[in-house]
């Protein structure tokens, strides 16, 4: 790669995360796109900023020959023009070379979720007579009842929390601050925590981390993970989890009960609505299974 070339992408990835505030995960995601892209670029000794039109649809072949999935190659794809339009709209190129390259049509993936009664089992799977046993019920309890990412969970301080008014303020991804309603039990559940474990759990309980791990300081995402699978076990939950699975069943159950997608999409902090639609094809595919299940000609 040439130190033009090396250059224009380092101000592409700057402008990603100063001004369109994508995470750091998101930002990685991208560099490893834009260096396979490149490494491709240079095998053919094709330059970054005019690649030969028929240079990525015979790589996307080859990827779907090699054996990556489409979504893969469509996520690619999707990092690449996204490129080549900032590149275009800051003069660098004067044409999209992409521009006429479709991305693949991709079935959305359905997302692993839990019935109510499971989720039940789960937030009562911690011994709440432990000083963590009631940290983590309360985490459970919130991350279920707002609906939050882990990131946004183990990240929340104690002046994020207002339970006169039942509300959490949340950060979420790009900076972008929310408040959302907790429901009566986790706010139950916060206040008993805040009144005895989270005191016991910190030498200094003047620090702001609402959730505390080791040294006073905000539980890491990958520790309470950990937690969350040690609890399915002792709820006897088999099905496979992910970190984002009481999130699921958070915007699925609203759904199955009646709640607005708008409303939902707010409480999740979506900026696009088709984000939130997942959870409608979730709901369906609930009734479908249950119709199959129960129904004499299902």
């Amino acid at each position: 790669m040439s130190a033009a070339d090396r250059d224009t992408l380092e101000a592409f990835l700057d402008a990603l995360w100063l001004e369109q505030g994508v995470s750091d995960h998101t930002l990685a995601a991208y560099r490893r796109d834009l260096a396979a892209w490149t490494a491709r670029l240079a095998e053919r000794d094709e330059a970054l900023l005019a690649p030969a039109p028929a240079t990525l649809p015979a790589w996307l072949d080859e990827r779907r020959e090699a054996g990556y999935r489409l979504r893969s190659n469509a996520r690619l794809l999707s990092s690449l023009r996204r490129f080549y339009r900032w590149a275009l709209e800051t003069g660098r190129i004067e044409r999209d070379p992409l521009a006429e390259i479709r991305l693949p049509r991709v079935r959305p993936s359905l997302p692993e979720t839990l019935e109510e009664d499971e989720v039940e089992r789960l937030l009562a799977a911690p011994d709440v007579t432990t000083d963590l046993g009631l940290r983590d019920r309360t985490m459970l309890e919130v991350l279920y009842g707002a609906g939050l990412r882990v990131s946004e969970l183990v990240g929340l301080g104690v002046e994020a929390v207002n339970l006169r008014q039942g509300v959490v303020r949340v950060r979420g991804k790009g900076d972008k601050d929310r408040l959302v309603p907790l429901g009566e039990e986790a706010v139950d559940w916060l206040s008993r925590y805040l009144r005895t474990a989270r005191g016991a759990l910190m030498q200094d309980p003047t620090r702001p981390a609402l959730f505390p791990g080791r040294g006073d300081r905000s539980l890491t995402r990958q520790a309470f993970w950990y937690r969350i699978k040690h609890h399915a076990r002792v709820a006897g939950i088999e099905r496979p989890l992910s970190p984002h699975t009481l999130r699921h069943a958070f915007a699925t159950h609203l759904l199955n009960h009646g709640a607005n997608l708008r409303v939902v999409q707010l409480l999740l902090g979506h900026s696009d609505l088709s984000t939130t639609q997942i959870y409608t094809h979730v709901a369906q595919a609930r009734l479908e299974r249950l119709h199959a299940d129960h129904h004499p000609r299902g």
